[in-house]
């Protein structure tokens, strides 16, 4: 089976058994997304649910956040991890929104990675989600699941899984591909003890031929 059949199948299955695949953290509009995906960093979406219903209640807006105390937002997220890093990361994300971008969050990648707290994984996820451009984040998950499926070749880093990934899958499929893979790493190819007796892609996953 060539690269690019493997590419065709997994878009096949996946399209059938999950064509509604979409991220779990909950948000009404791009300022809520932004947030909770620097919230998101190395902690569960389960958590981040949970402490951005009282972040936004207290903060709906770029304009709020941007007036709290570093510490007011602290005591907000406490309970994820890294919470000191995070609460200076979004009073600063806040401020630049309003200062630099009108309160709007921005559409580029260069614009997006100019934000404290927004690195190139975060800004890949609102290209997609908000601007549903072909922009592919890299995380845990899809960098084990890329590598086990045998679908990236000799990527060491995240941005060599992001490039293989964006040249093999169609640029409309991207996006969902992303939640695909994570969801995929999430609930089946888990880090530890991979459920590979439930997963349907044994056929074409290249751990699974040795």
């Amino acid at each position: 089976m060539t690269l690019q059949q493997k590419y065709d199948f997994l878009i096949q299955y996946f399209a059938e058994h999950n064509p509604d695949a979409a991220s779990e953290l909950e948000f009404r509009n791009s300022f809520e997304l932004i947030v909770a995906v620097v919230l998101s960093a190395q902690c569960t979406d389960k958590r981040v649910n949970i402490v951005t219903k009282g972040l936004f209640a207290q903060f709906p807006t770029p304009e709020a956040m941007a007036k709290a105390e570093v510490s007011e937002i602290y005591e907000l997220i406490k309970s994820v991890s890294y919470p000191n890093n995070k609460a200076k990361h979004l009073s600063g994300l806040a401020k630049m929104l309003v200062s630099d971008f009108n309160g709007q969050v921005p559409s580029t990648m260069e614009e997006l990675t100019r934000l404290p707290g927004v690195g190139r994984k975060t800004a890949n996820v609102i290209l997609a989600i908000v601007y549903d451009q072909p922009a592919m984040a890299v995380d845990t998950h899809v960098f084990r699941v890329a590598h086990r499926l045998g679908i990236v070749r000799n990527a060491n880093t995240p941005l060599e899984v992001e490039k293989q990934l964006t040249a093999h899958f169609p640029p409309e499929t991207i996006p969902i591909a992303h939640h695909w893979l994570i969801l995929h790493g999430r609930y089946v190819c888990t880090a530890r003890n991979p459920k590979c007796d439930e997963c349907g892609l044994t056929t074409v996953c290249s751990e699974k031929q040795h």
